[in-house]
């Protein structure tokens, strides 16, 4: 008994939400710790595909709770759109779904800031999703953010949204000529809202905590992936938060000893969205073949996704930083046509070989990736249940994967339904039902 992590080991977009769906089947409680609803992860049901941005996708399982932790940041309009969402579904969210009342709040004046800032930036924007993440944790670490918490004494909120806002509107008037915040109606709106969310908001930290002495099966999810965080991903084309391991103990408010396993989900390729360095991208046509096999538009913003090689220099790094048990490859069935696929095993630079991801940015963007060249296989997997019954050359692509990375590959996605899954170690999931 203990808990269990799911993290990104690329840049994000690897399908992590249909692996929490699947391993959620078996646990108790599902807990996201960082972020905000840029991401978005997709669960395919049958025919529907359900889109959840906020919300953990093991509230798709009827008994399973779950949490959203002080370390994500909540927008109070997707959120209530979320839950409105799944009850249309028919999925109540009713006692099944609890936000820690330390976490942070993204405002209207976020939004402002962060799409004003893009758009000064011209040439050189990071490429945000201009939701008002990074200025919803610019202001947490600034300490002058807006917690949940705060929603329960109106003067302190007042007090406080006052000052924000002041302070905002001179920022957004001047530097950037925007329109300025009503802050009578700021405060009023989130007044109002704290009436929706009453309900969910407890002391998350303690509750976990205490699921965890019971001996209670926890999965903790993060967003994005490792090379998107704030401290080792592709600075400064990164997000606001850790998304690596070590952002679930701060963002949930437990301790690391509680954690038994870490589980790392790599697409069989890799994509990035947005800017910055990607070393084996590849040409704009091989890209737009893949970006279309593989429906790679992001799942909140619906922006093309760049698409390249597998890169094990990546996967390493983040096998390294997450100190990760195992991983899940995904998508692999999206390779399946092609007659020949790369693998990136290290880079070269300057005559220099380089097998550990470099934190200089420059070097990650003048890199040039050495290949390794595997035969494909030429035949689809998307009906194939056993790693047995797979093609010789997809066994051999997905051993070499494991030996590059030096960790075993459990779950392997061939198709966005629950059911296309091959499980080499099938005590990580269940059967997956056909719906």
């Amino acid at each position: 008994m203990g808990v269990k992590i799911i993290v990104g080991a690329q840049w994000g977009d690897e399908g992590k939400g249909k692996i929490v769906d699947l391993v959620s089947e078996k646990v108790d409680i599902v807990a996201r710790y960082q972020g905000g609803p840029n991401a978005g992860h997709t669960v395919v049901i049958g025919d529907e595909q359900i889109i959840l941005h906020q919300i953990p996708s093991g509230i798709l399982r009827e008994n399973t709770i779950c949490i959203i932790g002080n370390g994500v940041v909540i927008d109070p309009v997707v959120l209530m759109q979320e839950i409105d969402f799944l009850k249309q579904k028919g999925i109540d969210v009713t006692g099944r779904l609890l936000i820690s009342h330390r976490a942070h709040l993204i405002m209207p004046y976020h939004h402002l800031l962060d799409s004003s800032r893009e758009e000064a930036q011209g040439v050189d924007k990071i490429g945000t999703t201009g939701r008002g993440i990074g200025p919803a944790y610019v202001d947490k670490y600034n300490r002058s953010g807006i917690r949940i918490v705060d929603l329960l004494d109106r003067d302190v909120l007042s007090e406080k949204l006052r000052k924000n806002i002041a302070e905002k509107n001179k920022v957004l008037e001047r530097i950037y000529h925007a329109v300025q915040i009503d802050v009578d109606k700021v405060i009023q709106d989130y007044i109002e809202f704290d009436h929706l969310i009453d309900e969910y908001v407890t002391d998350v930290s303690v509750y976990l905590n205490e699921a965890i002495r019971q001996g209670k099966e926890i999965l903790v999810e993060g967003a994005q992936g490792t090379m998107l965080d704030i401290d080792f991903g592709t600075y400064p084309f990164v997000t606001s938060s850790n998304p690596t391991a070590g952002g679930a103990c701060c963002g949930l408010g437990i301790g690391p000893t509680s954690i038994e396993a870490v589980i790392g989900i790599a697409k069989a390729y890799t994509t990035r969205v947005g800017m910055g360095p990607m070393p084996t991208e590849f040409d704009p046509e091989f890209s737009q073949t893949i970006r279309q096999l593989g429906g790679e538009f992001g799942a909140t913003t619906g922006r093309p996704r760049r698409c390249g090689w597998l890169d094990a220099v990546v996967l390493r790094h983040a096998v390294r930083i997450n100190t990760l048990s195992s991983l899940v490859l995904t998508k692999l069935d999206v390779l399946d046509t092609l007659p020949e696929i790369k693998i990136c095993t290290e880079y070269r630079y300057k005559n220099k070989t380089i097998k550990n991801y470099p934190a200089e940015i420059n070097i990650q963007e003048q890199a040039v990736p050495i290949y390794e060249t595997h035969p494909g296989w030429m035949q689809s997997t998307q009906n194939i249940r056993a790693f047995e019954e797979m093609p010789a050359n997809a066994q051999a692509y997905i051993r070499r994967i494991e030996e590059l990375t030096g960790v075993p590959i459990d779950i392997i996605s061939v198709g966005s339904r629950r059911d296309q899954t091959i499980r080499k170690n099938r005590s990580l999931v269940r059967q997956p039902d056909q719906r």
